[in-house]
């Protein structure tokens, strides 16, 4: 007795290793093993990019396996399943027939299911006298049974490199989350360190990371980052370790600004100027012996050209809005804090500040902490006894000491600092003490 239960044809198909070994691998399972189907799909599914399966495939291998009537599949039971392209086409979520078709070799080939043709093509089930299936035609869903364990290893690799590359993404969120705070406390503790170098070296190391990457990409990434907090870290150890607790706030102070240890304290005028030139110009006195008018845009920009370098599109700086621009962008650049900037403004005055910043920027090849120093700055500021006159004096005279050495720009460096002098000899109406009329009349700096 024959029962038809599908007429759809398949026409001819190529046969395919793929097929054939999955063919092979159906006929080797062991009559004693026995699965659980749901089990087995859902592995299918955590490793279907590995196995090359895609969603709607899946979809309609969930459909096949609700044709078979048992949840438990056994290596010796019947294992083929044959509805029509109407009825998978039903528990398929209504998928085209042209779609169904395709992704239907898709099983084929990932070796999901075997294909047991009819002689004209047909899916169907032939039924013997008591009512038992003698032999069926359509889909052969024993692979499901015969590569369960191949599923199951899969499946945990891909779960196992999911985990991985948690953790991965974990790791460099942890590391950019402790290495901003690091930088941030660094600064505002006024560590001695380049911090702007520190923060250029990670927004670097950041910048590579793509939007998606597989993940060795993001472990190379992650180590990379790693290695820089360790060395922030270890940084900060280091300075909590030697920090003098009974020290007062101005020997730790001084402890930043030197360049190198055993250098001489760095004068405030000079910002590492080597001949001391306005060493003492800083004291009380000489402050007040200084003229109280505003410095000229032209001198500052003479004396701390590297400003222009940080307006975009190259071109100048034409007026003081404009300039504090310039110091607005320098300030970080330089791992100054925005604590210590704001202080700095509200103790000299938001020009005077951005003249200072300026002069630091000028010289910072030469200076430890730029926020440190800056702050140093900012306590004499409070005290009356800081001006940003002899910074931009020495800055002048060291302009006019390299213009001698390379042989250009001697004339114009020296109408510089002769301008700057006659502004402080004309408009100062108060005894200048010794120490600053030397620094000022120093033979060959272009003074009278």
């Amino acid at each position: 007795m024959e029962t038809h239960i599908s007429t759809t044809p398949f026409g001819r198909r190529p046969m395919t290793l793929g097929m054939i070994s999955s063919q092979v691998a159906a006929k080797a399972i062991p009559a004693d093993l026995t699965v659980h189907k749901w089990h087995v799909f859902q592995n299918i599914k955590e490793a279907r990019s590995i196995l090359g399966a895609t969603d709607r495939a899946l979809a309609i291998l969930d459909a096949l396996l609700s044709f078979h009537p048992e949840t438990a599949l056994y290596g010796d039971s019947e294992l083929v399943v044959w509805p029509s392209n109407e009825q998978l086409t039903g528990r398929a979520n209504g998928m085209a027939p042209a779609t169904l078709r395709r992704h239907l070799a898709v099983l084929v080939e990932c070796g999901l299911i075997i294909r047991r043709d009819s002689p004209n093509g047909k899916r169907f089930a032939r039924k013997g006298q008591g009512g038992e299936i003698e032999q069926a035609y359509g889909f052969d869903i024993s692979p499901i049974v015969a590569r369960a364990a191949e599923f199951k290893e899969l499946a945990e690799a891909v779960r196992a490199e999911k985990k991985a590359y948690r953790l991965v993404k974990e790791r460099l969120t942890i590391c950019r989350r402790d290495i901003v705070k690091m930088i941030d406390a660094g600064i505002e503790e006024g560590v001695p360190a380049n911090w702007g170098k520190v923060q250029q070296t990670y927004q670097a190391i950041v910048g590579k990371i793509p939007r998606t990457a597989p993940r060795h990409v993001l472990e190379a990434i992650a180590a990379e980052l790693e290695d820089l907090w360790a060395e922030v870290r270890e940084a900060l150890e280091l300075f909590v370790k030697t920090k003098n607790m009974s020290a007062n706030e101005s020997h730790i102070e001084r402890h930043i600004q030197n360049s190198k240890p055993d250098s001489k304290t760095e004068p405030e005028s000079g910002l590492g100027n080597k001949d001391g030139a306005g060493g003492n110009v800083a004291d009380t006195d000489n402050v007040r012996s200084l003229p109280k008018r505003e410095l000229p845009l032209g001198i500052v920009l003479d004396a701390c050209p590297n400003m222009l370098w940080l307006v975009k599109g190259g071109g100048g700086i034409r007026n003081w809005r404009e300039f504090l621009a310039a110091a607005e962008v320098a300030r970080p650049a330089m791992g100054i804090s925005p604590s210590a900037w704001e202080e700095a403004r509200t103790a000299m005055g938001e020009q005077q500040a951005a003249i200072t910043i300026a002069a630091i920027y000028q010289r910072q090849d030469q200076i430890n902490s730029a926020g440190g120093y800056l702050r140093s700055l900012t306590d004499r500021a409070k005290a009356g006894k800081f001006s940003v006159w002899p910074m931009v004096m020495a800055l002048l005279r060291a302009k006019l000491d390299e213009s001698k050495t390379t042989g250009t720009g001697v004339e114009a460096a020296a109408v510089d600092l002769e301008t700057a002098g006659k502004i402080v000899r004309t408009e100062s109406r108060l005894e200048i003490s010794d120490a600053l009329r030397r620094s000022l009349d120093k033979p060959g700096r272009g003074l009278s």
